[in-house]
């Protein structure tokens, strides 16, 4: 039997899981200098995963503007502190390249956060959330999704943390790291279960309140 997989995953089953950490290198990208050369790293890869941070409002009307972009390979990390460099040339060619595929979750949102620092043509960017369900899962976070194709956690508890300060922490970094490598992960195994057919879909039944039981 194939690896099963839930039409939705439970959340409450997901405290109990390993955690799953990104265990590569990372490389915090503070000017223009470091950005040329990262980029010139990551057009040379096969596959990336993207995912970005923007500081957290706690008062009614406020906004920031996105503060990190996170571009990951299978084994190395880069995160570009925009609040500190912008969107410099370089960074805009790699998010209009055309030929290395970027992985992520919820781009749309990501895309339109970019562009209010910098107008952009998106290149080949690929949304999980567009592709999951033609497996019948349903789910769209990431840590559902990661739960469900690998039975681990990514935590978020540096979710809502100042993504504008001046040296990020350890555990920022990870956690930026571990969401854009997770984004190939699940697209790798998506596509790796839709080529051989070598899973079971379980339908999660729901209470009448719409919740997986």
């Amino acid at each position: 039997m194939g690896k099963i997989i839930y039409s939705k995953f439970d959340k409450h089953d997901i405290g109990a899981l390993p955690r799953a950490v990104f265990s590569g290198r990372i490389f915090v990208i503070n000017t223009a200098a470091e950005a040329d050369k990262a980029v010139t790293y990551l057009l040379g890869q096969s596959i990336l995963g993207v995912d970005t941070e923007t500081k957290p409002s706690f008062k009614k009307g406020q906004k920031h503007e996105v503060a990190l972009l996170q571009v990951s390979t299978h084994d190395t990390c880069f995160l570009f502190r925009l609040n500190l460099i912008g969107m410099t040339s370089s960074i805009i060619r790699l998010l209009e390249d055309v030929n290395v595929p970027k992985i992520g979750l919820s781009l749309r949102d990501d895309i339109l956060s970019l562009h209010k620092r910098a107008d952009f043509t998106p290149g080949n960017f690929i949304d999980l959330q567009k592709h999951v369900g033609e497996l019948g899962v349903e789910d769209l976070s990431l840590q559902k999704l990661y739960a469900n194709f690998f039975h681990q956690k990514i935590s978020k508890t540096v979710r809502l943390s100042n993504w504008e300060t001046d040296v990020l922490s350890d555990s920022q970094k990870l956690y930026a790291a571990t969401d854009a490598w997770a984004c190939i992960n699940i697209y790798e195994e998506l596509l790796r279960l839709e080529q051989t057919g070598d899973y079971k879909l379980v339908t999660t039944p729901q209470n009448p309140k719409g919740e997986t039981t």
